[in-house]
């Protein structure tokens, strides 16, 4: 499989989480709510990894273009673990949409290695509240999210906004090593057709990748990225 049919804005922000994990080698890894499998796929290049997803389609029609162990099912497979087992975990865009938070990280920092490392990329609600007002002009979204409401998306439902140091709230076990911003300024481009560009999609990515790590931007970027280690 290629990416030819995998939209801009999901590819760019593949493509900069894969930088920002390119230190992961020789790890054996759990993804964690894998979708489509693009980045189990990818990191099974170099790394042993096992994928969890409950949706069938998804699984059916992922990447394999490596090889990697997929699961079908959900936090319940967590317990089927030893302690101890990955030394890194991915979970992607998933802990907004369960209800079960505590008891996932809980399970989390028993299968992971001591020093072992957590991956979650998550919504930043001053970012989406940055796309309403400038990109869709949907003014009362934006109240609505200052006001303390949560959001929708299409295919998942409800998004329930958290903040970064609910993670480490919520399971003392870790410790947030580093937050980096993701998409500060893909979501507010209006002009469409340039999107599709591949010669603007590597310059977006590189002023991406130049301001991750900078807090100015971080605040304002559309989802973060949280890198968490085990105590």
């Amino acid at each position: 499989m290629t990416y030819d049919n995998i939209v801009p804005w999901e590819l760019l922000q593949k493509k900069q989480t894969w930088e920002q994990l390119s230190f992961v080698q020789n790890k054996k890894i759990l993804d964690f709510g894998s979708g489509n499998g693009m980045s189990a796929n990818h990191f099974a290049v170099n790394n042993e990894v096992t994928a969890i997803e409950p949706d069938h389609n998804a699984v059916n029609h992922r990447f394999t273009n490596t090889k990697y162990t997929q699961l079908v099912g959900a936090e319940e497979l967590l317990i089927t673990f030893p302690d101890e087992t990955f030394d890194m975990i991915l979970c992607h865009n998933v802990l907004e949409y369960v209800s079960d938070r505590e008891t996932i990280l809980s399970e989390f920092v028993r299968i992971l290695k001591t020093g072992g490392q957590l991956s979650v990329l998550k919504h930043n609600k001053a970012g989406r509240v940055m796309q309403m007002v400038v990109l869709l002009n949907n003014f009362q979204h934006a109240k609505d999210l200052l006001d303390g409401g949560d959001g929708q998306a299409k295919k998942f439902g409800t998004i329930n906004y958290y903040e970064d140091t609910d993670l480490i709230k919520w399971c003392k076990g870790f410790t947030i090593e580093k937050i980096l911003g993701m998409r500060t300024f893909w979501d507010l481009q209006q002009n469409q057709e340039i999107q599709k560009d591949t010669a603007w999609q590597n310059e977006m990515l590189c002023i991406e990748n130049k301001v991750s790590d900078m807090e100015a931007y971080k605040a304002i970027a559309f989802f973060h990225h949280v890198l968490l280690i085990k105590k």
